[in-house]
This record gives C-alpha cells, structure tokens and sequence, in this order.
C-alpha cells in the first residue's frame, strides 16, 4: 500500500510540475513554427515574468495569481515590440543562424541585466497558501502545484482555440505550414510572425507566474528551462499544442521518477528520453504518422 501510495505521489508531481515545461514547449513551437527558429531565450522570459511577479507581491502585495491577469497582456505587447525590434528584418532570410545567434545574445543580455538590477540571490513568493496541500487517495498534492496545473491546460486550450477558430490564428498556421503559399492569398507573414511571437512571450510571462508562485527563481535559471521545453517538444512533436502539452508532462514524471530513485540522475534521464526519441521517433511521441501505401 505504501509503493503504491509512493508512486502515487511521484507520478501527481510529475504531471503537475510537468505541465510548466508544456507551456514552455507551446510557447517555443509556436514561434519555431512561424519564424523556423530556435528562440533560446524563451526561458530567460519564464524567469523574467517571475521576477515581475515576485517584485509586485513584494512591493505591492498582490498575489501572484491576479498578477497572471495582469502580466499576459503586458507580455504579449512586449512580445510585439521584441519582434519588431530584434526579428522582423531576420525572420524572412533563408539563414536563420543570424535568428538564432540574435536569440543567445538577448538572453544572455537579459541574464546579465537581470543579475545586476535584482542580483544572482535565488527569490520566492511565499504567500499564505504556499506550503499548502490536500489529500487525494492518500497522496499530498500541493495546492500551488495543482493551480499551475489548471493554468497550463487553460492555456493550452485557449490557444488551440486561437489557432483553429480566429482569422489571425488560422493564418498563424498557413504561414507554419507554407509560408510562400499562405502569401499567394494575401496572408501577411510579418503579421502572423508577430502574433505567433507575442502569444509565445505571452505563455512565457503566464509560465512565470505560476513558476515563481511555486519554485525559487534566479537570473540563470532561464537557459536551463528553455532546455527543457525543447525536450517537451521534441517529446510532444512540432506544431501540436497538446502534443506539446503532454511532452512537458512526459518529461516531469521522467524527472520525478529518477529523481527518486536515482537521485542527481534525473537530468540526464530528461536527456536520454530527448535523444532516443529523435533517433526512433523524431516526428514526436505525440503525433501521428501516416503510412505509405
């Protein structure tokens, strides 16, 4: 009874911690989708929105919940602006090592400036409710965890709406899907680019709330999340919100478990689920294949 109690609770950790890196990994496969390019710095904007949730807790006490309400939209135009700034001219070239080495100096840049404003000192959000939990069966499920949790799957859900019910998300997927194509019809691919790169920070700014209301935060967490999300992705498959989803998921109950039973082991299992998969199933755990006749 106490095994089944135990792997009971690892696996509800997993998942719920798991569901962080699948917004990560939506984030991410949005903008690859559109704009074909790693943006390395994705989690460096996850611990950014974390930072801004913790400064707004701090100096004016709100919660960090009511601070997702207020950080999406913000994320979203800062999103726009980083597009127009840093990507726009670059998105369209065939090169897209010039994108991907724009990506590694801004996070970096945003790392360093980070550290000097706030310093290196780890911080967390600690509110009335933090070390809170319930019982399910016998299992202690945190209460913070099973908030971010909620959050991952309503996000995921509203942007698999955005994609297939709006005029702007269905040309987000034409132009992922053939971008010279979907321009042949009058579909802007500067416009989808912009949107597809907003939502991105957008989930990046949700996915700090929730991170910094659960785990401790720092200036150099960043490059290890965005790690992370692209094992989600590469577990999940490219262009499948909740393959995406379910990828970042994967790869929490892979740590959980290891990290348990093969205590400091459990990035690298994170890792070697990574390269198997892109040997035996690059298209995706996630995602189905068509067969050739």
């Amino acid at each position: 009874m106490e095994t089944l109690r135990l792997l009971g609770e690892l696996l509800l950790n997993g998942v719920l911690f798991g569901a962080m890196y699948g917004v990560a990994a939506i984030g991410l496969s949005l903008i690859f989708g559109t704009m074909r390019i790693i943006f390395i710095a994705q989690g460096t904007m996850i611990v950014l929105g974390g930072y801004a949730a913790y400064w707004l807790f701090k100096l004016l006490n709100i919660d960090p919940y009511i601070t997702l309400v207020l950080l999406a939209p913000v994320s979203l135009a800062v999103g726009a602006v980083i597009y127009q700034l840093l990507f726009r001219r670059v998105a369209a070239l065939e090169d897209k090592n010039i994108s991907l080495l724009i990506a590694v100096g801004f996070m970096f840049m945003l790392e360093n400036a980070m550290s000097v404003i706030w310093t290196p000192d780890p911080r967390s959000i600690t509110t009335t409710y933090t070390s809170s939990s319930y019982d399910i069966a016998g299992v202690h499920v945190s209460f913070t965890r099973s908030i971010g949790f909620v959050i991952a799957i309503v996000a995921a859900w509203l942007v698999t709406l955005f994609l297939r019910k709006t005029l702007i998300g269905k040309a987000v997927r034409a132009v992922s899907e053939n971008m010279v194509a979907s321009t042949l019809v009058g579909i802007a691919p500067h416009r989808a680019n912009m949107v597809a790169f907003a939502v991105g920070i957008a989930l990046a700014g949700v996915a700090g709330c929730t991170l910094a209301a659960t785990y401790t935060i720092d200036p150099y967490l960043g490059f290890l999340l965005s790690l992370k999300a692209l094992i989600a992705l590469a577990l999940g498959g490219l262009g499948n919100v909740g393959g995406a989803l379910a990828g970042g998921i994967l790869l929490g109950v892979i740590e959980s478990g290891t990290s348990y039973y093969l205590p400091g082991w459990s990035d690298a299992a994170g890792y070697a689920a990574f390269l198997l998969v892109l040997m035996f199933r690059p298209e995706g755990l996630f995602v189905r294949t068509l067969k050739k006749a």
